[in-house]
């Protein structure tokens, strides 16, 4: 077998992971094969114009981690890691894997953190999944305590993974019903974020990725998509103090169900955000 370069595999695989209809090809095929050979992105770039070669055995595995995206399983379940503002998390199967508009909600619930006057802010993430949520905020606001819940044991051995992978010592996890979450800390918490499942239950997702690889239940909201919203409306208003932040991720097209349902269960100042598309994202809420 002729030697393979780095540069020349890079080409192939872009070639295959077109074809399989990948949205960013050249992201995917650097990535990948930064993961079997042990390199940054920007050193894989670096090593294909040097014309370095692969190994026999890099080529093998190369070769079946290609078929494997180009089944269009996820690349996170892949690398076995998935990128979240800082933070490198473990994921795979069991867990929803983090996406970068939940980046942008986050920030607004550690800017709402920072702003509380306290040396110990209380946030509260309601459905934490692989923790990423949770562990930024740990991990940015360092002097603040963090609860996590949540209800899927096969999600929860990825947040318990992640919490020794982030070093956040200051996030407290519970494996539970988000609805009857925390109770010892009703009334005392400055923030509550929540990323619930939100997709209604006939509205199938088109990504492949998405449909045959993140759990269900981190997808789907009942009829609506707002059951799950419902129980944390009412879960974070039982845990904020007067004047308290929520701060919920939500579909686009949704924040008006979601304003008038928060409204309607007493919240104040209620606000929508757009992520960096200009889509409805995320909506805010104050505990009157």
């Amino acid at each position: 077998m002729n030697p393979v370069t780095i540069a020349g595999f890079r080409d192939h695989a872009v070639a295959v992971l077109t074809e399989a209809g990948i949205p960013i090809p050249e992201v995917d095929a650097e990535l990948l094969i930064g993961h079997v050979v042990g390199l940054s992105r920007g050193e894989v770039q670096a090593r294909a114009i040097t014309g370095a070669q692969l190994s026999a055995h890099d080529l093998r595995v190369l070769t079946e981690a290609l078929e494997r995206r180009a089944a269009r399983e996820p690349l996170q379940h892949i690398t076995g890691r998935a990128w979240f503002r800082a933070l490198e998390l473990a994921v795979g199967p069991g867990v929803f894997v983090p996406r970068p508009e939940t980046e942008q909600v986050t920030q607004i619930a550690i800017d709402a953190l920072r702003a509380v006057p306290s040396a110990a802010p209380i946030a509260v993430d309601l459905g934490t999944g692989s923790g990423a949520i949770a562990f930024s905020i740990a991990t940015e606001v360092p002097q603040s305590v963090v609860y996590a819940v949540e209800k899927s044991p096969d999600a929860f051995r990825w947040t318990q993974q992640n919490r020794e992978l982030t070093g956040a010592s200051n996030a407290h996890l519970l494996l539970g019903d988000l609805a009857d979450a925390f109770h010892e800390l009703d009334g005392t918490v400055d923030v509550v974020a929540s990323n619930p499942p939100y997709i209604p239950s006939d509205a199938v997702p088109r990504d492949p990725e998405v449909r045959l690889h993140d759990p269900e239940l981190a997808l789907y909201g009942g009829d609506d998509g707002l059951d799950v919203i419902r129980h944390v409306s009412k879960t974070a208003a039982r845990l904020l103090h007067p004047g308290g932040v929520l701060v919920l991720e939500h579909g686009e097209l949704q924040a008006v169900a979601i304003a008038a349902l928060l409204r309607a269960d007493g919240w104040v100042a209620v606000a929508t955000h757009r992520d960096l598309l200009g889509r409805d994202r995320a909506t805010t809420a104050l505990k009157h």
